[in-house]
């Protein structure tokens, strides 16, 4: 296989100069594979054979990052991580060395490496002397290469052993599969399977993480898959595995989870919140199998969301977006709807949310073997953005009295009351939009005070 590697302008900037002060310099990892495979190449880590110390010499303002070695550097606007060759020892938690060795030898800290796609590098040692400038090429001495041309992960050395240095890596393995489309090995799958418990070692913050890479992959279908039958899922998100069994009067043969797969695989790739909603929009039915079956399950699935994301350290605005999303992912429309009961299920919802909602609900109706503007969904579509066209009052922000206009015309007070009086003003702007006049709604109002006496 012939393989042009071409890094931005930067990382080649910081290669030279550690050539041009005696080191090796090579770039390595995901961003040589990606190379490889034709695919957009995001993070260029570099490896060298310099210690940070004299990496800081090299690059002044650099930052040494932790006690493995790593440096950040900026070139051209960019920051890189610039590591220094290593060799890991005495893994004491299943995630991180104990303490490391530095080398000398590209080939050792290759050897340290998960995968054998990620154990590749490109570019070279040292010069001869200062003024020279080598040829970088590869270096593969685990066969990567082959690997990636056969689309197959392998885990570098003896798999288990490499999964009990680093739970993590028994994740991302599963996450790469459906990323990379790409199969693994027997011996790797295996290892993975008897050494699943050790996830469990992995931090909430590290699980969504590679969570969030899976469900950008085309079809994270794939990694889910390899989850549940590796028995990663069952330990890491339950709350899923649950769903395995479970019938669902859908597609023929199918149960639960292969419903919610569908659904993954259907939602938008380049719409996260959108996608981890699809993931998790049916995750309260198991508990309420009994129920309907099924009644309710989108509060529960709500609740149930909330505590997911809260163990695995979701961000509060991403999980209130998700939340409010399965709480609302089950609602009906009809063509006879008013105007009215448009604006009000907008209101519900949130402008902010609609469109993420839609795309839920077609992935939804694909999922469940229906085409996916189901359930009249496009002629809601419509109606919803005919009202917004109108920009049509919403929320109290958009009435034509506010509390102040309240307390100064008839004297209310600041309180519950003042609440009460301008949600009911906004019920009936949104049933009559007409009456969003600032003298109507005074007079509606002075009404409803002298009903209260």
């Amino acid at each position: 296989m012939t393989v042009r590697i071409a890094p931005p302008a930067g990382v080649v900037a910081l290669m030279e100069r550690l050539w041009a002060h005696g080191h090796a310099a090579y770039v390595v990892g995901g961003s040589v594979r990606d190379t490889i495979l034709g695919r957009p190449a995001d993070d260029w880590d570099l490896a060298s054979d310099a210690l940070p110390q004299r990496l800081i010499e090299i690059f002044p303002g650099a930052d040494y990052e932790n006690r493995f070695g790593t440096v950040s550097v900026r070139e051209l606007g960019v920051a890189y991580q610039v590591t220094t060759f290593r060799t890991d020892h005495d893994y004491a938690d299943f995630r991180r060395p104990h303490r490391v060795e530095f080398g000398t030898d590209v080939g050792l800290d290759l050897a340290r490496r998960d995968f054998t796609v990620n154990a590749i590098a490109w570019g070279a040692g040292a010069p001869p002397d200062a003024a020279g400038r080598p040829t970088p090429g590869l270096v593969d001495p685990l066969g990567g290469v082959a690997d990636i041309d056969a689309r197959t992960l392998r885990a570098v050395g003896e798999p288990a052993a490499r999964f009990r240095e680093d739970a993590l890596r028994m994740v991302r393995a599963v996450r790469l599969a459906a990323v990379l489309e790409f199969t693994i090995e027997p011996a790797t799958f295996e290892a993975i399977r008897a050494n699943a418990a050790l996830a469990g070692h992995v931090s909430g913050e590290r699980v969504a993480a590679e969570l969030q890479k899976l469900l950008s992959a085309a079809r994270p279908s794939i990694g889910f898959r390899l989850m549940a039958d590796s028995g990663l899922l069952e330990l890491m998100l339950p709350e899923l595995a649950a769903q395995r069994g479970i019938a669902q009067n859908k597609i023929e043969g199918e149960d639960l989870f292969d419903h919610t797969l569908r659904t993954v695989d259907a939602a938008p790739a380049d719409r996260p919140v959108v996608r981890l909603t699809a993931l998790l929009h049916d995750i309260g039915k198991p508990s309420t199998i009994d129920d309907g079956p099924f009644r309710g399950h989108e509060v529960v699935g709500a609740d149930i969301a909330t505590s997911l994301l809260d163990r695995l350290h979701y961000p509060r605005t991403a999980t209130e977006r998700v939340v409010h999303l399965v709480r609302n992912h089950m609602f009906t429309y009809e063509p006879d709807w008013g105007d009215a009961g448009v604006r009000r299920f907008i209101q519900r919802v949130g402008v902010s949310s609609i469109d993420d909602l839609f795309a839920l609900r077609a992935a939804d109706n694909i999922g469940s073997g229906l085409d996916p503007e189901a359930h009249d969904l496009a002629g809601l579509r419509h109606r919803v953005a005919a009202e917004l066209a109108d920009a049509v009052v919403l929320d109290r922000s958009r009435l034509a009295v506010h509390g102040n206009d309240l307390m100064a015309e008839l004297g209310l007070p600041a309180g519950p009351n003042l609440g009460r009086i301008l949600d009911a003003l906004l019920e009936l702007v949104i049933a009559d939009p007409k009456r969003n006049d600032r003298a109507t709604l005074l007079l509606l109002a002075e009404s409803m005070l002298a009903d209260e006496g």
